[in-house]
C-alpha cells in the first residue's frame, strides 16, 4: 500500500501564538517617505454593516455597477497631542534625547492616563539636533466622546515621518497641544494597513486551535487529539506538533484595506450598534473585516507594501442602518 500524503493540518504561520502584552497594539513599522507628515491614526471598532457602492475595480465584470459591500466602522474621535519626544539611534536601539509637554504634569489628562512626566527630564529640543533620528508625538485618545463605556484613555506615540529633522521638529511643535483629526491625515479611497489585538478565546484544544482531524470513535482514550506526538528519536516533542494552549488575543496586521468612507455624525443605527451604542464623533469605514472585537482600539497607517493597482474613488450610494439586534 502506498503512502498517504496530505497537507499539514493547522497553519504554523503565526507561531508562537503568544498573548499580546496589552490590549492595544504597537505600531513598529512605517513606510519610508521623504515627505514630512503623520502617517497613522487610531479609533475604536464599532461593528459591521453593509453599503451599496459603485464598483471601483477596473476590469471587474461589475465595474461601474452598484454592488453590496461589507464594511467595518471605526469611530475616530480627535487625538489630543500631549507632548513630543526626540530619539537617537545606534546599534543598541533608540534612546530618548529630550521631551516637551503641552500640559502641566498635574493635568487630569496625564493622571487619568497614568503618565509620569518626571521620568524623563525635559530639555531644549534644538540641542543635539545632529543626533536626532526620530521625532514622535505623544497622543491620547478620547473614549468619553465615543460609545465605549470607559474613562481611561490610551496613550501612545505617533511617529512624524520624513528626512529633514528641522521640518519634523517644526511640524511636531505646531501640533503640540492641538488635536489630530482623521480627515486631515487620510482620504476616501486610500488603502491602509490595519493593526489590532484579536478577540481572546482562552485555553483551547488542538482541534479548535489547529484544525486537527478528529480520530475514529474506537480510537484509544481520546478523539480530539493528534494521533501521535512525533518519532521516538530525537527524544523530544517538536514545536510543529499541534498542542493545546491560548487561542486569540494576538497582535495581527491586515494589509491594504480600502477606506470606503470618512464621515461624522450620520451613522444613527436603529436601536444603536450592537454591544457598542451610538457613534458620536468622526468615523472611518474599511472594506471588509478588521481584527478584534467591538470597542477595541484599532490603529491604522499608510501601507508599508502598497498595491500597484489603483482604484477609482469610492462612491457610496446607500449605508444600511437597519437594526442588527435580530428584531
Amino acid at each position: 500500500m502506498g503512502r498517504v500524503h496530505h497537507p499539514r493540518r493547522g497553519s504554523l504561520a503565526f507561531r508562537p501564538k503568544t498573548r499580546a502584552r496589552r490590549i492595544y497594539p504597537r505600531m513598529a513599522t512605517l513606510p519610508a517617505t521623504s515627505e514630512t507628515k503623520i502617517q497613522e491614526f487610531a479609533g475604536y471598532k464599532v461593528g459591521m454593516t453593509h453599503v451599496t457602492m459603485i464598483d471601483n475595480r477596473k476590469g471587474s465584470v461589475t465595474y461601474n455597477q452598484e454592488v453590496s459591500v461589507p464594511v467595518t466602522v471605526i469611530e475616530c474621535p480627535k487625538l489630543k497631542v500631549l507632548g513630543m519626544r526626540t530619539y537617537s539611534k545606534d546599534e543598541y536601539g533608540t534612546k530618548v534625547i529630550s521631551e516637551s509637554w503641552s500640559v502641566d504634569k498635574d493635568s487630569e489628562d496625564l493622571k487619568r492616563a497614568g503618565v509620569h512626566v518626571s521620568k524623563v527630564k525635559a530639555k531644549d529640543l534644538k540641542n543635539d539636533i545632529d543626533t536626532i533620528a526620530e521625532v514622535r508625538l505623544m497622543v491620547s485618545t478620547r473614549p468619553t466622546e465615543t460609545g465605549v463605556s470607559k474613562k481611561t484613555p490610551e496613550v501612545f506615540e505617533v511617529t512624524v515621518s520624513g528626512t529633514d529633522v528641522n521640518e519634523k521638529l517644526k511640524l511636531a511643535e505646531d501640533k503640540l497641544g492641538k488635536d489630530l483629526n482623521v480627515s486631515e491625515i487620510f482620504n476616501q479611497g486610500d488603502t491602509l494597513d490595519v493593526r489590532s489585538v484579536t478577540k481572546g478565546k482562552g485555553f483551547s484544544g488542538q482541534v479548535k486551535r489547529y484544525g486537527v482531524k478528529l480520530l475514529a470513535k474506537k480510537s484509544e482514550k481520546v478523539k480530539r487529539k493528534p494521533g501521535n506526538l512525533g518519532p521516538f528519536h530525537p527524544h523530544k516533542t517538536s514545536w510543529t506538533v499541534a498542542q493545546a494552549g491560548n487561542l486569540g488575543f494576538n497582535n495581527r496586521t491586515e494589509l491594504n484595506k480600502m477606506v470606503v468612507k470618512i464621515g461624522s455624525g450620520d451613522l444613527k443605527m436603529k436601536g444603536g450598534w450592537l454591544n457598542y451604542g451610538l457613534v458620536k464623533s468622526d468615523y472611518i469605514m474599511f472594506k471588509g473585516s478588521v481584527p478584534g472585537p467591538c470597542k477595541r482600539l484599532v490603529r491604522f497607517r499608510a501601507p508599508v507594501r502598497p498595491q500597484k493597482y489603483k482604484y477609482d474613488e469610492p462612491q457610496v450610494t446607500y449605508v444600511s442602518l437597519e437594526s442588527k439586534q435580530g428584531i
